[in-house]
């Protein structure tokens, strides 16, 4: 079930006067929600009840948190693709009065999500352009993107593929066109199966994909990329476990954005799949005020590799259509890097990356520690500050 999530603390070193104590509310268990008050453990745990049973208007969100003018303007306007799906375990861990709740702001529509910036762009990554066939992104040499599906279990309000997530029916995809693709290129050695989200797919559905694409003998490489064991826990079965197991080694990159989001049910799923043998990597995109302080970002990494989870990247919120209240200045990216380089554990240090808009790739940036260079003489700084010379 899920658990109540701790409040973190923020770190004295950090030299900012802390705001005032103020009770967080959260819901202890799901039946002290109205509308899950008289669900079974057994219907709780199903994935599917989760699913057909997931959160879509203001009337049954405001019998779980209280709505501000700002959040019931955005869920007003909120209509066809993106429109709200809170699933029921996600609204579980919400601040019930608190609107900067950074579970709450992820999941629920602001009135800002419609003012637009000048700069921002439908498909700002221009996936559509480097997309050869249905369904496939080949931007890099050796690497293809599978978007076998439309479907998410929540509808972050950050996402940046909004253009295409948020059908209510599952429309079956046309796997040939893209496998035939992948067997006439040889390069391609890496095949990411996101979406959407693959994992809401049934066993069977998902099985088929990765059968078709285990059976091109040049992919060495099998990732799939998922949210829902972070918003949808219940669906990491037995059975599903089972089903992947048999077309190791498959990679799974997850997308956890803050520590609240590993709780005790997420680390239950997180030890099925570490338990498996499954490699597990986490990306987390950089949100103003959820994410953009070093002692949050740096308790984010400690609880994944707690769970068994690398982290990969922190990606600089993308400039889609809708985020701008979402986005940070890179320098707040590089600052959380420099608070973490030589602080914690390399395995805990992730690389931030801006995915260059128009469809440049991922650059990764960060602090800058070597100052000069002159034949041969390397002029160095550390995590300190301090210098050092290095001679070839």
């Amino acid at each position: 079930m899920a658990n109540n999530p701790q409040v973190l603390e923020k770190p004295q070193a950090e030299n900012v006067s802390a705001a005032p104590a103020r009770r967080k509310t959260f819901p202890v268990d799901y039946s002290e929600i109205s509308l899950f008050k008289d669900i079974s453990p057994l219907e709780w745990e199903d994935w599917h009840w989760q699913v057909k049973n997931s959160i879509h208007t203001k009337e049954q969100l405001a019998q779980v948190i209280q709505l501000t003018p700002q959040e019931e303007e955005g869920i007003r306007r909120s209509r066809g693709r993106l429109a709200v799906s809170v699933t029921p375990y996600w609204a579980t861990l919400m601040d019930t009065e608190d609107p900067q709740c950074p579970i709450r702001r992820q999941a629920v529509p602001l009135a800002e999500e419609f003012n637009i910036a000048p700069h921002e762009m439908v498909d700002p990554c221009a996936e559509d352009r480097d997309s050869p066939v249905p369904g496939l992104v080949h931007r890099y040499p050796d690497r293809v993107l599978l978007l076998a599906t439309e479907q998410c279990a929540m509808y972050c309000r950050h996402c940046t593929r909004r253009r295409i997530v948020g059908e209510k029916e599952h429309k079956p995809f046309d796997l040939s066109k893209a496998v035939d693709y992948i067997k006439s290129n040889h390069k391609i050695r890496d095949v990411l199966i996101s979406g959407g989200d693959p994992l809401m797919l049934e066993d069977d559905e998902l099985e088929k994909i990765i059968q078709a694409i285990r059976g091109i003998s040049h992919v060495e490489f099998l990732r799939i990329g998922s949210r829902v064991p972070v918003t949808l826990p219940q669906r990491i079965t037995e059975k599903l476990v089972t089903m992947l197991k048999k077309y190791s080694p498959i990679w799974i990159s997850l997308h956890f954005n803050h520590p609240r989001e590993i709780t005790k049910r997420v680390r239950q799923a997180m030890g099925m799949f570490a338990d498996s043998g499954f490699p597990l990597g986490s990306q987390t995109v950089l949100l103003n005020g959820i994410n953009d302080k070093p002692y949050i970002m740096r308790k984010l990494m400690h609880e994944l590799l707690k769970v068994r989870v690398r982290p990969y990247y922190i990606y600089q919120c993308d400039p889609v259509k809708g985020t701008a209240h979402f986005r940070t200045p890179v320098a707040v990216g590089i600052n959380i890097i420099e608070k973490m380089r030589g602080y914690t554990s390399g395995y805990a240090v992730p690389t931030y990356v801006v995915d260059a808009p128009g469809g440049g790739g991922k650059i990764p940036v960060g602090p800058n520690y070597l100052l000069s260079q002159d034949k041969g003489r390397y002029t160095l700084r550390n995590y300190k500050g301090k210098i050092y010379t290095y001679i070839e």
